[in-house]
């Protein structure tokens, strides 16, 4: 019995991108010929929807700014099997579209990751290199091995993985968001090498490294704080203990040398910390419990989605030949 193919769409946020939409577009259509390609046009003001257009995609209006209201908005409105998301600012190219689409389906897996190759040459700028490297070993330190590339724009995923995404984040950091809800749900997921160019000319990155830097430390510690509280509370209850200890040892050394307390406000001030440093670690204990409930229930949620459509006879065989591909942990 003949099995049934897997509904493609290529989901495609951008602003201002006017000048490489309309090649971003053509490549997808010709390199994944049976896909949607839709494009989420977060209210550019240089023409960018009137361009993708007029390459053949479909435009959808997010007049909210912001790369996470656009992906909230994708992820809802959107019905697929598989669903490809690449910027469109040409820095991407659309014929490794294929190549990941592939490994997803043959490797059953709930998102592939386009990890970019030559990252810190094409980057443009020395710090947002520098930052990608920093921000994934912390994030592996936080939440877990199994990513090399946490900022990349170009992924692909599966029905399951979009439809249990919470999409809370606003802005560029919805990609951190992406790696952690696959990170926590032990989601399967994979790495895959691909080709990564620099902007063309006239076409200037959305992204400030200070800006956005601090943008991503704060999500880092709000999602710590949600997926892994015991940690978070632990941290904040040791760092509190020992200012505690600090503020607490003179007194105390003064106390055992006279047997007077002289430093009452002092005393105070420490005994004050050190209830706060017990508090926080009640407050991590009881989170955590409720964490693991909350996970529990978005992995069955997750379980209850649909599953990709079988590969059809021989129809995998290139994915074995992708020599380029990361298993993640």
């Amino acid at each position: 019995m003949e099995r049934p193919e897997a509904d493609v769409a290529v989901l495609i946020p951008c602003l201002n991108e006017a000048r490489t939409i309309g090649g971003t577009v053509l490549g997808f259509r010709a390199s994944l010929p049976g896909a949607r390609v839709l494009v989420f046009d977060n209210a550019s003001d240089d023409g960018t929807a009137a361009e993708a257009a007029r390459a053949g995609a479909e435009v959808v209006a997010v007049p909210e700014r912001g790369k996470g209201h656009v992906v909230r908005r994708m992820f809802a409105e959107i019905d697929a099997d598989i669903y490809v998301v690449a910027d469109g600012d040409a820095t991407y190219d659309p014929a490794d579209a294929p190549v990941l689409v592939e490994r997803l389906r043959a490797g059953r897996l709930d998102m592939v990751v386009g990890r970019r190759a030559g990252l810190a040459d094409a980057a443009g700028r020395p710090g947002h290199a520098l930052g990608n490297r920093l921000f994934n070993r912390l994030f592996r330190a936080m939440f877990g091995p199994g990513f090399r590339d946490i900022f990349s724009g170009y992924r692909v995923f599966s029905r399951r993985f979009v439809k249990s995404f919470p999409a809370l984040s606003t802005g560029f950091e919805t990609e951190t968001e992406l790696s952690v809800h696959a990170a926590m749900l032990r989601l399967p997921h994979a790495e895959v090498e691909v080709g990564y160019r620099e902007r063309p000319e006239g076409s200037a990155s959305k992204l400030s490294t200070w800006r956005d830097g601090l943008r991503i430390l704060m999500i880092f510690g709000l999602l710590m704080k949600e997926v892994k509280p015991f940690q978070f509370f632990s941290a904040a209850a040791a760092v509190t203990l020992g200012l505690s200890l600090a503020f607490m040892a003179p007194v105390l050394a003064e106390y055992f040398a006279t047997g007077l307390v002289l430093r009452f406000p002092t005393w105070i001030a420490a005994t004050a910390l050190l209830m706060m440093a017990l508090l926080l670690f009640v407050c991590g204990v009881i989170l955590d419990s409720l964490a693991r409930s909350r996970l529990e229930q978005k992995r069955l949620h997750s379980l209850t989605i649909p599953k990709l459509p079988p590969l059809a006879a021989g129809e995998g065989a290139g994915a074995a030949r992708v020599s380029r591909s990361h298993d993640a942990a």
